[in-house]
């Protein structure tokens, strides 16, 4: 008989990786959006919260490069200026995007709720605390000051313009294992709000945990979420939910506040030999 030896991981998990707006701070990812929806009125193209969205996660280049690619925005894009946008036209909206963003970000760094507690939580136990995002490195010199006054202040930060790409591929998950002194990638797990942030996890080969109430997804902000009824949270992770677990979460839950059970559960997995 023909055997093929696997070497698998049973220790206990060492790291987790967070995304920032949506995740972390920033309930309901409303920094990008609402600069994206300014830039793009200023060069006479109203578009959707939707379309602001679409390419939310992403390195923000290429989150314009998305946006730019959906078929209304693109229509309107061509009889407002006279033809398809370019990549010139991209590059002159990432120029005035990023001051755009820089300057609002320091009103979006209060922590969503739950996140300090977890933390604390999660640092008791070991656990080290790494982060990724869509924003450039400038930008986080902004938010993560303000952050840390609000209390929240991770153990690294990577950018995407700090690596070769940014999400979905798996870089900045690679380079915070290294400042960590991580390893296996499985003894990390990822958590994000948007579809590329799992992607990135997966591409890592770390277990992924998705957020559906607090991001991207619903895009509400935690005073219009509390205001829901059980029944219209229900409907709204019913929205949610299947999206995350169809990018390939391995579990979604409401918020960050959830995420010490999701642990103790990967922890258990990964004691009988599971892999992500």
């Amino acid at each position: 008989m023909d055997f093929i030896y696997r070497r698998s991981y049973r220790g206990p998990l060492q790291a987790v990786i967070l995304d920032w707006a949506g995740t972390a701070v920033d309930f309901g990812s409303f920094a990008p959006t609402a600069v994206f929806l300014r830039l793009f009125e200023s060069r006479g193209v109203k578009i959707t919260a939707d379309d602001a969205r679409s390419g939310m996660g992403l390195m923000k280049k290429d989150h314009l490069r998305t946006i730019l690619a959906r078929p209304a925005v693109a229509e309107i894009w061509k009889v407002e200026h006279g033809y398809p946008a370019s990549e010139a036209d991209i590059d002159h909206l990432f120029n005035d995007f990023v001051p755009m963003q820089t300057s609002v970000l320091k009103e979006f760094a209060t922590p969503i709720p739950g996140l300090l507690s977890v933390v604390k939580e999660l640092r008791e136990q070991g656990l080290k605390i790494g982060t990724t995002t869509g924003y450039l490195r400038a930008m986080m010199e902004v938010l993560a000051p303000q952050a840390r006054k609000n209390g929240y202040e991770p153990d690294c930060i990577f950018c995407p313009d700090e690596v070769i790409a940014g999400r979905p591929f798996p870089w900045m998950c690679y380079e915070n294992a290294i400042r960590l002194g991580v390893y296996p990638m499985q003894a990390m797990v990822k958590v994000g709000d948007t579809l590329v942030d799992i992607e990135e996890g997966l591409n890592a080969g770390m277990w992924t945990v998705g957020l559906s109430m607090t991001g991207n997804l619903l895009g509400l902000t935690h005073s219009e979420y509390k205001a829901l009824s059980k029944k219209e949270k229900t409907d709204a992770r019913k929205k949610t939910e299947p999206q995350l677990y169809q990018s390939g979460a391995h579990f979604v839950i409401d918020g960050i506040w959830d995420l010490p059970k999701v642990l103790e559960d990967i922890n258990f997995l990964q004691a009988q030999g599971e892999r992500p």
